[in-house]
Protein backbone atom coordinates (compact mmCIF):
# COMPACT_ATOMS: atom_id res chain seq x y z
CA UNK A 1 0.00 0.00 0.00
CA UNK A 2 1.09 3.45 -1.01
CA UNK A 3 0.18 5.93 1.94
CA UNK A 4 1.55 9.94 2.56
CA UNK A 5 1.81 12.96 5.16
CA UNK A 6 0.80 15.46 2.63
CA UNK A 7 -0.48 14.92 -1.32
CA UNK A 8 0.07 18.44 -3.11
CA UNK A 9 -1.23 19.34 -6.66
CA UNK A 10 0.33 22.52 -8.10
CA UNK A 11 -1.04 23.96 -11.03
CA UNK A 12 1.42 26.38 -12.07
CA UNK A 13 5.63 25.25 -13.13
CA UNK A 14 6.99 27.78 -10.76
CA UNK A 15 4.81 26.62 -7.83
CA UNK A 16 5.60 23.03 -8.44
CA UNK A 17 9.26 23.28 -8.62
CA UNK A 18 8.97 25.40 -4.99
CA UNK A 19 6.89 22.79 -3.95
CA UNK A 20 9.16 20.19 -5.01
CA UNK A 21 12.67 22.15 -3.73
CA UNK A 22 10.72 22.84 -0.17
CA UNK A 23 9.87 19.06 0.16
CA UNK A 24 10.77 16.41 2.92
CA UNK A 25 13.41 14.17 2.01
CA UNK A 26 11.65 11.07 0.85
CA UNK A 27 8.83 12.90 -1.03
CA UNK A 28 8.68 11.51 -4.92
CA UNK A 29 7.08 13.56 -7.78
CA UNK A 30 4.63 11.66 -9.59
CA UNK A 31 2.33 12.16 -12.96
CA UNK A 32 0.82 9.29 -14.36
CA UNK A 33 1.80 7.55 -11.06
CA UNK A 34 1.82 4.00 -13.20
CA UNK A 35 5.48 3.29 -12.14
CA UNK A 36 5.46 4.33 -8.41
CA UNK A 37 1.94 2.31 -7.17
CA UNK A 38 3.14 -0.98 -8.83
CA UNK A 39 6.37 -0.40 -6.77
CA UNK A 40 4.27 0.27 -3.77
CA UNK A 41 3.08 -2.92 -2.86
CA UNK A 42 4.21 -6.72 -1.77
CA UNK A 43 6.66 -8.24 -3.48
CA UNK A 44 8.15 -5.11 -4.47
CA UNK A 45 8.82 -2.07 -1.96
CA UNK A 46 5.83 -3.69 0.09
CA UNK A 47 3.87 -0.93 2.34
CA UNK A 48 5.49 2.28 1.61
CA UNK A 49 4.45 6.05 3.23
CA UNK A 50 6.34 9.25 1.84
CA UNK A 51 6.33 12.58 3.92
CA UNK A 52 5.21 14.12 0.52
CA UNK A 53 4.13 13.60 -2.55
CA UNK A 54 3.59 16.28 -5.36
CA UNK A 55 1.26 15.55 -7.87
CA UNK A 56 1.89 17.91 -11.14
CA UNK A 57 -0.39 16.38 -13.44
CA UNK A 58 -2.72 19.99 -13.62
CA UNK A 59 0.47 22.13 -14.12
CA UNK A 60 -0.65 24.27 -17.31
CA UNK A 61 2.90 24.62 -18.94
CA UNK A 62 3.42 20.73 -19.29
CA UNK A 63 0.43 20.08 -21.02
CA UNK A 64 0.23 19.12 -24.84
CA UNK A 65 3.11 19.52 -27.36
CA UNK A 66 4.31 22.06 -30.18
CA UNK A 67 6.02 21.59 -33.26
CA UNK A 68 9.13 23.53 -33.69
CA UNK A 69 10.37 23.83 -37.16
CA UNK A 70 11.70 20.05 -37.36
CA UNK A 71 11.71 19.40 -33.94
CA UNK A 72 8.99 18.57 -32.04
CA UNK A 73 8.39 19.45 -27.96
CA UNK A 74 6.44 16.62 -25.74
CA UNK A 75 5.87 18.56 -22.21
CA UNK A 76 5.85 16.08 -19.46
CA UNK A 77 2.23 15.01 -19.02
CA UNK A 78 1.92 13.63 -22.52
CA UNK A 79 0.35 10.71 -22.24
CA UNK A 80 1.50 7.34 -24.67
CA UNK A 81 -2.53 6.99 -25.57
CA UNK A 82 -1.80 10.83 -27.19
CA UNK A 83 0.98 9.09 -30.00
CA UNK A 84 -2.30 6.44 -30.88
CA UNK A 85 -5.04 9.50 -31.48
CA UNK A 86 -3.25 12.64 -32.45
CA UNK A 87 -2.83 12.24 -36.48
CA UNK A 88 -0.25 15.35 -36.51
CA UNK A 89 2.64 13.15 -33.56
CA UNK A 90 1.19 9.82 -35.88
CA UNK A 91 2.45 11.86 -38.89
CA UNK A 92 5.43 13.04 -37.18
CA UNK A 93 6.52 10.71 -34.90
CA UNK A 94 6.11 7.63 -36.93
CA UNK A 95 7.47 4.77 -34.19
CA UNK A 96 5.63 6.12 -31.46
CA UNK A 97 2.32 4.50 -32.62
CA UNK A 98 3.82 1.22 -32.68
CA UNK A 99 5.40 1.80 -29.27
CA UNK A 100 2.40 3.07 -27.89
CA UNK A 101 0.39 0.44 -29.13
CA UNK A 102 2.57 -2.38 -27.54
CA UNK A 103 2.55 -0.53 -24.14
CA UNK A 104 0.00 -2.24 -21.32
CA UNK A 105 -3.54 -1.16 -21.90
CA UNK A 106 -6.08 1.52 -22.53
CA UNK A 107 -6.20 2.62 -19.13
CA UNK A 108 -2.73 2.55 -18.58
CA UNK A 109 -2.12 4.59 -21.49
CA UNK A 110 -4.22 7.11 -20.41
CA UNK A 111 -2.04 7.75 -17.43
CA UNK A 112 1.09 6.94 -18.19
CA UNK A 113 3.59 9.74 -19.82
CA UNK A 114 6.70 9.45 -22.15
CA UNK A 115 8.67 11.72 -19.78
CA UNK A 116 7.83 9.56 -16.68
CA UNK A 117 8.96 6.67 -18.56
CA UNK A 118 12.31 8.53 -19.55
CA UNK A 119 12.72 9.22 -16.02
CA UNK A 120 11.94 5.92 -14.97
CA UNK A 121 14.97 4.89 -16.64
CA UNK A 122 14.01 0.88 -17.21
CA UNK A 123 16.71 -0.54 -18.56
CA UNK A 124 14.17 -2.20 -21.23
CA UNK A 125 11.45 1.29 -20.77
CA UNK A 126 9.75 1.12 -24.04
CA UNK A 127 9.68 4.55 -24.39
CA UNK A 128 13.67 5.05 -24.52
CA UNK A 129 14.98 2.91 -27.82
CA UNK A 130 12.12 5.30 -29.71
CA UNK A 131 13.26 8.51 -28.19
CA UNK A 132 16.76 7.42 -28.98
CA UNK A 133 16.02 7.32 -32.39
CA UNK A 134 14.23 10.50 -32.54
CA UNK A 135 17.63 12.14 -31.30
CA UNK A 136 15.51 13.13 -27.97
CA UNK A 137 16.99 15.69 -25.52
CA UNK A 138 15.00 15.99 -22.21
CA UNK A 139 14.45 19.41 -20.64
CA UNK A 140 15.07 19.97 -16.91
CA UNK A 141 13.88 22.78 -15.09
CA UNK A 142 14.92 24.19 -11.97
CA UNK A 143 14.50 27.08 -9.34
CA UNK A 144 17.44 29.97 -9.15
CA UNK A 145 16.68 33.12 -7.72
CA UNK A 146 13.00 33.11 -7.64
CA UNK A 147 13.29 32.39 -11.21
CA UNK A 148 12.46 29.39 -13.64
CA UNK A 149 15.61 28.59 -15.41
CA UNK A 150 15.92 24.99 -17.67
CA UNK A 151 18.51 23.17 -19.38
CA UNK A 152 19.11 19.93 -21.82
CA UNK A 153 21.03 17.16 -22.78
CA UNK A 154 20.43 14.28 -25.19
CA UNK A 155 18.38 11.37 -23.33
CA UNK A 156 21.51 9.19 -23.76
CA UNK A 157 23.41 10.81 -21.80
CA UNK A 158 20.72 11.83 -19.45
CA UNK A 159 19.95 7.86 -18.46
CA UNK A 160 23.33 6.75 -16.61
CA UNK A 161 21.87 3.06 -15.76
CA UNK A 162 19.07 1.41 -14.26
CA UNK A 163 17.14 3.74 -12.21
CA UNK A 164 19.74 5.99 -12.82
CA UNK A 165 19.59 9.48 -14.03
CA UNK A 166 21.46 13.27 -14.17
CA UNK A 167 18.50 14.60 -12.79
CA UNK A 168 19.23 16.74 -10.11
CA UNK A 169 17.97 17.41 -6.72
CA UNK A 170 14.93 20.31 -7.04
CA UNK A 171 14.69 19.67 -11.02
CA UNK A 172 11.76 18.71 -12.42
CA UNK A 173 11.78 16.94 -15.87
CA UNK A 174 9.48 19.51 -17.91
CA UNK A 175 9.58 18.05 -21.99
CA UNK A 176 11.68 15.79 -24.37
CA UNK A 177 12.13 17.52 -27.36
CA UNK A 178 12.67 14.87 -30.63
CA UNK A 179 13.32 15.28 -34.59
CA UNK A 180 9.73 15.32 -37.06
CA UNK A 181 10.35 12.34 -38.72
CA UNK A 182 7.89 12.74 -41.59
CA UNK A 183 7.86 10.30 -44.31
CA UNK A 184 10.03 7.57 -42.87
CA UNK A 185 9.02 4.36 -42.02
CA UNK A 186 8.71 3.68 -38.13
CA UNK A 187 8.31 0.02 -35.93
CA UNK A 188 8.73 -1.04 -32.31
CA UNK A 189 9.46 -4.58 -31.62
CA UNK A 190 8.94 -6.32 -28.03
CA UNK A 191 8.98 -9.52 -26.17
CA UNK A 192 8.66 -10.42 -22.51
CA UNK A 193 7.64 -13.05 -19.98
CA UNK A 194 3.93 -12.75 -20.83
CA UNK A 195 1.46 -12.26 -23.66
CA UNK A 196 -1.00 -9.70 -21.88
CA UNK A 197 0.65 -6.69 -20.06
CA UNK A 198 4.09 -7.07 -21.51
CA UNK A 199 7.16 -6.10 -19.23
CA UNK A 200 9.62 -5.84 -21.60
CA UNK A 201 12.69 -8.18 -21.66
CA UNK A 202 14.05 -6.75 -25.01
CA UNK A 203 12.65 -4.40 -27.01
CA UNK A 204 13.71 -2.32 -30.77
CA UNK A 205 12.59 0.66 -32.41
CA UNK A 206 13.52 1.58 -35.81
CA UNK A 207 12.99 4.85 -38.32
CA UNK A 208 13.92 3.63 -41.96
CA UNK A 209 13.92 6.05 -45.36
CA UNK A 210 14.45 4.86 -48.61
CA UNK A 211 15.88 7.09 -51.86
CA UNK A 212 13.05 8.02 -54.29
CA UNK A 213 13.63 4.44 -55.99
CA UNK A 214 12.71 2.68 -52.91
CA UNK A 215 15.93 0.60 -53.37
CA UNK A 216 18.08 2.19 -51.07
CA UNK A 217 18.35 3.08 -47.55
CA UNK A 218 18.75 6.99 -47.53
CA UNK A 219 18.62 6.99 -43.79
CA UNK A 220 17.92 3.97 -41.18
CA UNK A 221 18.26 5.06 -37.23
CA UNK A 222 17.98 2.05 -34.48
CA UNK A 223 18.02 1.66 -31.02
CA UNK A 224 17.69 -1.42 -28.49
CA UNK A 225 17.02 -1.73 -25.11
CA UNK A 226 17.08 -4.37 -22.58
CA UNK A 227 20.90 -5.98 -23.52
CA UNK A 228 22.00 -4.01 -20.85
CA UNK A 229 21.98 -1.66 -18.20
CA UNK A 230 20.49 1.49 -20.36
CA UNK A 231 18.93 1.61 -23.70
CA UNK A 232 21.29 2.65 -26.63
CA UNK A 233 21.63 3.47 -30.59
CA UNK A 234 23.11 0.96 -32.92
CA UNK A 235 25.08 3.84 -34.61
CA UNK A 236 27.39 1.13 -36.23
CA UNK A 237 24.96 -0.89 -38.05
CA UNK A 238 23.07 2.80 -38.91
CA UNK A 239 26.33 3.53 -40.67
CA UNK A 240 26.86 -0.43 -42.12
CA UNK A 241 23.16 0.25 -44.12
CA UNK A 242 22.57 3.64 -45.34
CA UNK A 243 23.45 4.12 -48.56
CA UNK A 244 23.17 0.38 -49.54
CA UNK A 245 20.89 -1.17 -51.64
CA UNK A 246 18.50 -3.05 -49.85
CA UNK A 247 18.21 -6.95 -49.60
CA UNK A 248 17.34 -9.17 -46.97
CA UNK A 249 20.60 -10.64 -46.98
CA UNK A 250 21.88 -7.32 -46.44
CA UNK A 251 19.44 -6.54 -43.61
CA UNK A 252 20.03 -10.05 -42.05
CA UNK A 253 23.81 -9.85 -41.92
CA UNK A 254 23.18 -6.26 -40.31
CA UNK A 255 20.84 -7.97 -37.44
CA UNK A 256 23.49 -10.21 -36.37
CA UNK A 257 25.74 -7.81 -34.87
CA UNK A 258 23.71 -6.29 -31.79
CA UNK A 259 23.85 -9.97 -30.18
CA UNK A 260 27.47 -9.25 -29.36
CA UNK A 261 26.41 -6.32 -27.54
CA UNK A 262 24.11 -7.81 -24.85
CA UNK A 263 25.76 -7.22 -21.33
CA UNK A 264 22.68 -8.15 -19.15
CA UNK A 265 23.40 -10.22 -16.46
CA UNK A 266 20.45 -12.31 -16.64
CA UNK A 267 19.09 -14.50 -19.40
CA UNK A 268 22.00 -13.66 -21.51
CA UNK A 269 21.47 -16.37 -24.28
CA UNK A 270 17.71 -15.60 -24.83
CA UNK A 271 18.90 -11.86 -25.19
CA UNK A 272 20.87 -12.95 -28.21
CA UNK A 273 18.58 -14.76 -29.81
CA UNK A 274 15.88 -12.61 -29.67
CA UNK A 275 18.00 -9.31 -30.37
CA UNK A 276 19.11 -10.61 -33.70
CA UNK A 277 15.53 -11.35 -34.65
CA UNK A 278 14.21 -8.11 -33.33
CA UNK A 279 16.33 -5.74 -35.13
CA UNK A 280 15.72 -7.68 -38.58
CA UNK A 281 11.95 -7.51 -37.95
CA UNK A 282 12.14 -3.80 -37.39
CA UNK A 283 13.95 -2.91 -39.84
CA UNK A 284 11.46 -5.19 -42.03
CA UNK A 285 8.91 -3.80 -40.29
CA UNK A 286 9.50 0.19 -40.69
CA UNK A 287 9.79 -0.61 -44.66
CA UNK A 288 6.84 -2.38 -44.64
CA UNK A 289 5.17 0.69 -43.03
CA UNK A 290 6.35 2.89 -46.12
CA UNK A 291 4.76 0.17 -48.77
CA UNK A 292 7.16 -2.65 -49.02
CA UNK A 293 5.74 -6.36 -49.01
CA UNK A 294 6.21 -8.01 -45.60
CA UNK A 295 8.75 -10.61 -45.87
CA UNK A 296 7.00 -13.91 -45.27
CA UNK A 297 7.79 -15.74 -42.14
CA UNK A 298 9.76 -18.61 -44.00
CA UNK A 299 12.31 -15.84 -45.50
CA UNK A 300 13.48 -14.61 -41.89
CA UNK A 301 13.88 -18.05 -40.68
CA UNK A 302 16.18 -19.59 -43.59
CA UNK A 303 18.23 -15.38 -43.41
CA UNK A 304 18.45 -16.33 -39.84
CA UNK A 305 19.57 -20.07 -40.43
Amino acid sequence: MLTCDTYLMPTTLKDALQVWADAPEGSRLVAGATDILPWARDGRAGDVHLPCMVDITRVSELQGYEVQGDRVRLNANMVFQQFLEDETLIRLLPNMPYCAAWFADDQIRQQATLVGNIVNASPAGDGLPPVLTLNGEIELARLQDGAVVTRRLPVADFVTGPGRTELDAGEIATAVYVDAMEGYGGSFQKVGMRRSLVISAVCCAALVRTDASGKVFEDIRLSIGGIGPRPIRLHDIEEMLRGQEMTRELVAQASLKPAELVASRSRVEYRRAVTSGFVEAAIEDALVALGAPKPEPEQRETLNA
